[in-house]
């Protein structure tokens, strides 16, 4: 049964073990920044078509224990990759190390690359092409101390690019992690959603998405279609499976508003292309000047960290003025607001009931979670 590592978000493992299990996962086991499992590939295909979390699903092909380069290259060119793509196939190798006692990783990374092209040389008398920027296949070199592990990459592009937002504005944030803090948030399809501060309305088409059971997969191509092993049929049947699960775009409960006319515009037109236009209601307005659309509900918001919204004395203005808005306006509601910003622990004049840490990228933020009662709420 083959190996897989699928990385994420830091801080969104628990729920990617949690999914990865559901999904029939043997053998899940959680690590800083993704998660080990084993499965088969009817498996492997359902990970990259169904996981909102997951960055890529990569399938460890071997792990060893080295002493020098040339223990690495041996290691490499003893792979039958031959088996694995055709040589017509382009290429590319990514390495990534912790606390590696060899002195460059650029050199390692062309070493796999070489002894890689060795091997089809040795066996077709041709070796593969190295394409950086769309290879047809990746492959993945991770190095802890004196431990190698190599994966080849059943996903191709990352998993948060799903295929349908096209448009950014200043500051996106990705899907997967979007979709981690909807998931943090306790937020169900039928629960009124409003991101205030919407942007290229990432947290919107999520939403709407998971609403209408639309796989996050469903609309771009997977890099296991490159190898071959590839079971086409099997994954003919699991597309037209999820395809046929879908609901009908309707009117949902989900709302998006922001400052700034660009943005909505830009999320507008994310939502169209993806077909949700009709699932969310967008209009332009100020944070602070917005009421709440229904009783009850969730409030998600991607808060700047003086990018969007200028330097930080604005931000610092807007804080308490952002807590009065909520306490106003917003009783029985729940706020998660997603920031890098630690001032706004200090200035927002609201406690968060929880804090999540969470990573965008290699920034470290946290999702503060406000359970908002009219009235004085202050420390």
């Amino acid at each position: 049964m083959p190996d897989f590592f699928s990385p994420c978000p830091r801080g969104l493992e628990t729920i990617l073990h949690s999914d990865l299990e559901m999904l029939g996962a043997q053998g899940v086991r959680s690590a800083e920044g993704g998660v080990h499992f084993s499965g088969d590939w009817a498996l492997c295909y359902r990970a990259n078509l169904e996981s909102r979390i997951a960055s890529r699903i990569l399938w460890r092909v071997n792990e060893l224990q080295y002493r020098s380069e040339q223990d690495i290259y041996q290691a490499v060119f003893g792979l039958q990759w031959q088996r694995w793509f055709d040589v017509t196939r382009t290429i590319r190798v990514n390495t990534t190390a912790i606390r590696c006692p060899l002195k460059s990783l650029e050199y390692i990374t062309l070493l796999v690359k070489d002894a890689v092209c060795d091997r089809f040389r040795a066996h077709c008398n041709e070796r593969p092409s190295v394409d950086t920027l769309a290879p047809d296949v990746r492959i993945h070199v991770f190095i802890e101390d004196n431990r190698l592990m190599l994966y080849l990459d059943t996903s191709g592009d990352a998993l948060f690019k799903r295929g349908v937002r096209t448009h950014t504005n200043i500051a996106p944030i990705r899907e997967n992690l979007a979709a981690g803090i909807l998931r943090l948030a306790g937020w169900q399809p039928g629960t009124a959603l409003l991101d205030p501060m919407c942007g290229s309305g990432t947290f919107l088409i999520e939403a709407a998405q998971m609403s209408l059971n639309i796989q996050p997969g469903i609309a771009r191509d997977f890099a296991f279609e490159k190898l071959k092993n590839f079971d086409a049929p099997l994954w003919g049947r699991m597309r037209e499976q999820a395809l046929a699960a879908q609901l009908p775009a309707r009117p949902l409960e989900i709302y998006g508003s922001d400052l700034y006319g660009d943005a909505l515009k830009t999320s507008s037109r994310n939502l169209e292309e993806a077909g949700l236009s009709e699932c969310v209601e967008l209009k332009q307005a100020n944070i602070l000047e917005i009421s709440a659309p229904t009783e009850h509900g969730i409030l998600v918001a991607n808060l700047p960290y003086g990018e969007r919204m200028g330097e930080l004395d604005e931000l610092a203005e807007l804080y308490p003025k952002l807590g009065d808005a909520l306490k106003k306006k917003f009783g029985g509601w729940t706020a998660y607001l997603f920031t890098a910003d630690k001032a706004i622990l200090k200035l927002m004049r609201l406690s968060p009931s929880k804090r999540t840490p969470l990573f965008n990228g290699a920034i470290e933020c946290r999702l503060l979670e406000y359970k908002i009662v009219p009235g004085s709420n202050r420390r």
